[in-house]
């Protein structure tokens, strides 16, 4: 064997540990979700940005477990201890208040990022919004706190409909609070309401069923995850019922629903990676303040609308930030 030979091949030997020790390192992140993949690919995209600002990337300076609920909260607290006893660097839980709680419930130690639609502090999360103490810190998504601004805008579209129908998930943790608020909006507009509860593909079907025979002339699909996991099958019903529906997030109005207004889901998956980023270089969730998205966008399908035979008051057309042609 040549003198330069036996070198490198002792020089590589030595190495090998390090690089071994190297890759052992590299921090893993566990992601949990109430939503499912297949319906978060841009999601993630938006995700991966906001780490990718923060200087890391997937595969190459950090790795990534993911659990997804695909709509079954009870799911939640099984994924997060799943996660937690693999000892991931990270625990981000998205896609709801039942996995940011889960999350909060599985470890007090491990830093948490969360994403939830209700007052974190109300329910419990944190101790207040800029200095949120503890493991956990996160964003604000908002949009089931949004249900009154969305039941207005739908009686805007259809002002003289005797009934509307309202889809809403009994088993979401806020669905309390949220068909509360919906039902003091509707007296104030003296508005009659019929609300379908459904939380799984059965019930989804009955309530279906029942929006049918009640003769609903609109629906408002309240906030939830599992309903943005069976976007496709929602939108399918409210056009072969003819019915003119208000959705939450503008991906809704792109799958063909007629309007949505909500806040920047992709937005809030971005703000998500950030703060991933921010931890795994060091800061602690306790000084991270909880952000909350702000910016709303009003979304109108004017090709649904035509196949309704719907016609959008002028006035609603000019406050919309976007239209689909």
């Amino acid at each position: 064997m040549k003198r330069r030979e036996f070198i490198t091949l002792v020089s590589g030997a030595a190495l090998a540990p390090f690089a071994a020790r190297a890759q052992q390192a590299m921090p893993v992140i566990g992601f949990m979700s109430a939503r499912s993949a297949a319906d978060s690919v841009h999601l993630l995209k938006a995700y991966h940005q906001g780490m990718g600002e923060g200087g890391f990337v997937e595969g190459r300076n950090v790795a990534v477990e993911y659990r997804w609920g695909d709509g079954n909260y009870d799911r939640m607290p099984a994924l997060a201890a799943n996660l937690v006893d693999r000892r991931v660097a990270v625990l981000v839980a998205v896609g709801g208040d039942a996995s940011a709680q889960a999350a909060k419930r599985a470890t007090s130690t491990i830093p948490v990022v969360f994403g939830a639609g209700s007052d974190p502090v109300a329910t419990g999360l944190v101790a207040s919004i800029n200095r949120p103490g503890g493991n956990v810190t996160g964003v604000n998504v908002l949009t089931n706190q949004m249900e009154p601004k969305r039941l207005g805008l739908l009686n805007e579209i259809v002002p003289k409909t005797p009934l509307i129908g309202v889809l809403l998930n009994h088993r979401f943790p806020p669905a309390g609070r949220m068909l509360g608020e919906i039902e003091d909006a509707a007296r104030t507009i003296n508005q009659r309401l019929f609300v379908a509860k459904a939380s799984n593909d059965a019930e989804l079907d009955a309530g279906f069923t029942a929006l049918a025979q009640q003769r609903a002339g609109a629906l408002l699909v309240a906030a939830d995850p599992y309903y943005d996991s069976r976007r496709e099958r929602i939108i399918a019903f409210a056009a072969q019922q003819r019915l003119p529906a208000m959705y939450q997030f503008r991906e809704y109005a792109l799958a063909g629903g007629l309007v949505s207004y909500g806040v920047s889901l992709a937005e809030g998956y971005r703000l998500f990676g950030a703060y991933t980023a921010k931890i795994l270089k060091g800061e602690k969730p306790a000084d991270l303040p909880v952000q909350s998205i702000v910016k709303t966008e009003l979304v109108v399908n004017l090709k649904t609308a035509k196949a309704l035979g719907l016609e959008f008051p002028a006035t609603f057309i000019a406050r919309a930030d976007e239209v689909i042609e």
